[in-house]
């Protein structure tokens, strides 16, 4: 991809892997192409001996992780890895046998080797079953050899020919999972990057835009010389995953161009997958705003990231000496809770077992909507200054929704950063939250007439104007410790749970999605989700003065 597009530079590779290509060229990657083996699903793992149960040389174990040396195909278990290469020079690099992944046993991280992806890759397309026409047939949808090659060498796939294949109703009811659907491949402690890839996929008004040809990636790269587009290798994800092919896909173009638009985050060591969705919108509108004007009237960016994910935040501070009230509104992509604390029990848990302790007890969803539009005593430090007395003068803080957006994304602070004990530590609180969710008792209107009673008999304002009832579609999981934990997406398409765990997608029920330790909870407005029935369409997003146009196929 480099090669194709000279204006991407790679930040620097692991020193290991690329000292053991130096040493050894491509010759360890080409043999083991021989011992992979790739399952119905399209996941690829290492089998050397199919009848052989493979095993750790050292402690002769045989479950957890295991990795081949690519030097002397020895076999470790992730405790004895390290000493493997500890006692022969060199063994650094090895490959995860289950996911066919290449790992860095001295830097102890997945690492992400274009070369070996591409040899993986044409194992893939060497094992997919052919018909007498030389056809390929994956996941239910038939495409020529030759095609599924010209997307492996660097061409990206044809937006057309992908978006025909969605009117082919009896190719997707041969697949068992819903079109879309698909693995994303670990490029590298990229976890936080797939897991919201997948929210992305299946938010209904923001793959509509994409999956219309409202932003198309052929179309805009022949009127710009810019080649680094978010929007542009966000497109070419879609047309990925919505193309039918079953097989892991590994978006590392798209990688590659947000580390361009984010280099203080560019390296692969793992990020904040919240601080990742804000960088990706945030570089969706930088894009389309310089494209062509998009602010409207009113002042409201029209980009496809505000036009989905913004929503206007309402902020009263009332100075308690003369009860003068000044409002502020600031736009915002996703609302961050903080964990209800008070109104909390511990029977509810899923994990009953453990000691009563803080990180046992149960939070709800509810109750981290009612903290965050509870009156707020702001600090000595935080005097506000009232223009009626003139003075700066003690106050309440209370925030409200003024205006909700198509795909309500709630982001749960479960990590927490203490600048005077110089340290940062995660809450593992379990949180209850709700399939189906009414905003309408953070709406500014609701939250106002409660504050003053019924002495207020209208309340002019767009909060009015559209849908508070919200369908929970996606959820972000992380688990582990703050330093070095994992992000999971699971998806709720047609009234199925299913997990995202980066390339392995399966099938799960709710209870195992209640369980979970949400991170991210994204919402869609009610009359959006339940257009799932309905076939995919090219009409375009609403905007927000119109949010009840009709969006069909979610």
């Amino acid at each position: 991809m480099s090669i194709r597009n000279p204006l991407y530079t790679n930040p620097k590779p692991c020193k290991h892997l690329a000292d053991y290509k130096l040493r050894n060229g491509l010759s360890g990657f080409n043999s083991l192409q021989n011992y992979l083996k790739t399952n119905p699903n399209g996941q690829s793992s290492v089998k050397k001996h199919s009848a052989e149960i493979p095993r750790c040389n050292f402690c002769n174990g045989y479950q957890g992780r295991l990795y081949l040396c690519l030097i002397c195909s020895s076999i470790s278990c992730s405790i004895h890895c390290v000493s493997h290469t500890e006692s022969e020079n060199g063994h650094d690099i090895a490959v995860d046998i289950e996911r066919s992944e290449l790992y860095c046993v001295v830097c102890c991280d997945q690492v992400y080797d274009p070369d070996f992806d591409k040899i993986v890759m044409l194992k893939h397309i060497m094992d997919l079953p052919r018909n007498r026409n030389g056809i390929d047939e994956a996941g239910g949808v038939m495409r020529r050899s030759s095609k599924r090659r010209r997307l492996l060498s660097g061409q990206q796939l044809d937006l057309k020919n992908s978006k025909l294949l969605m009117s082919m109703r009896d190719q997707r009811a041969k697949s068992c999972y819903p079109l879309g659907l698909r693995g994303l491949n670990n490029l590298g402690n990229t976890c936080f990057m797939n897991s919201v890839l997948q929210a992305f996929l299946h938010a209904p008004p923001f793959r509509n835009h994409f999956l219309s040809d409202q932003h198309n990636h052929e179309v805009c790269r022949k009127k710009s010389s810019d080649r680094l587009c978010l929007p542009c290798d966000i497109d070419v994800i879609f047309s990925a995953a919505f193309s039918g092919d079953r097989t892991p896909y590994s978006p590392a173009q798209f990688l590659y161009s947000w580390w361009q638009h984010s280099a203080n985050l560019a390296s692969y060591e793992q990020q904040d997958a919240h601080e990742f969705l804000i960088s990706v919108l945030d570089g969706i509108h930088e894009k389309e705003g310089k494209a062509r004007n998009h602010i409207k009237d009113n002042g409201d960016c029209q980009c496809i990231a505000h036009r989905v994910f913004s929503g206007l935040l309402r902020s009263d501070v009332t100075c308690m000496s003369c009860g003068f009230t000044s409002t502020t509104y600031d736009p915002c992509l996703d609302i961050s809770l903080n964990l209800d604390t008070v109104n909390c029990s511990s029977t509810d848990s899923p994990n009953k077992s453990n000691k009563h302790n803080e990180n046992s007890d149960v939070s709800t969803l509810l109750g981290c909507l009612d903290l965050f539009t509870r009156p707020e005593k702001l600090g000595s430090d935080q005097k506000f200054f009232c223009e009626n007395c003139q003075e700066r003068q003690d106050s309440l803080k209370q925030m409200s929704i003024k205006r909700l957006p198509l795909v309500l994304c709630l982001h749960i602070k479960r990590f927490e950063h203490s600048s005077i004990r110089k340290m940062s530590r995660k809450i593992d609180r379990y949180l209850q939250f709700p399939f189906c969710l009414d905003m309408n008792p953070y709406l500014s209107s609701s939250v106002v007439r409660n504050r003053f009673g019924n002495r207020i008999f209208s309340f002019g304002g767009d909060d009015l104007d559209t849908s508070a009832e919200f369908e929970i579609f996606a959820v972000v999981t992380h688990s582990g410790m703050l330093d070095a934990g994992h992000y999971v997406t699971y998806l709720r398409l047609k009234k199925q749970w299913y997990k995202c765990d980066d390339a392995w997608v399966t099938e799960v029920d709710e209870g195992v999605v209640r369980a979970s330790q949400c991170y991210m909870l994204f919402y869609v407005q009610k009359m959006l989700y339940y257009k799932e029935n309905e076939d995919f369409s090219s009409q375009p997003v609403p905007s927000q003065s119109d949010p009840f146009l009709t969006i069909s196929g979610y």
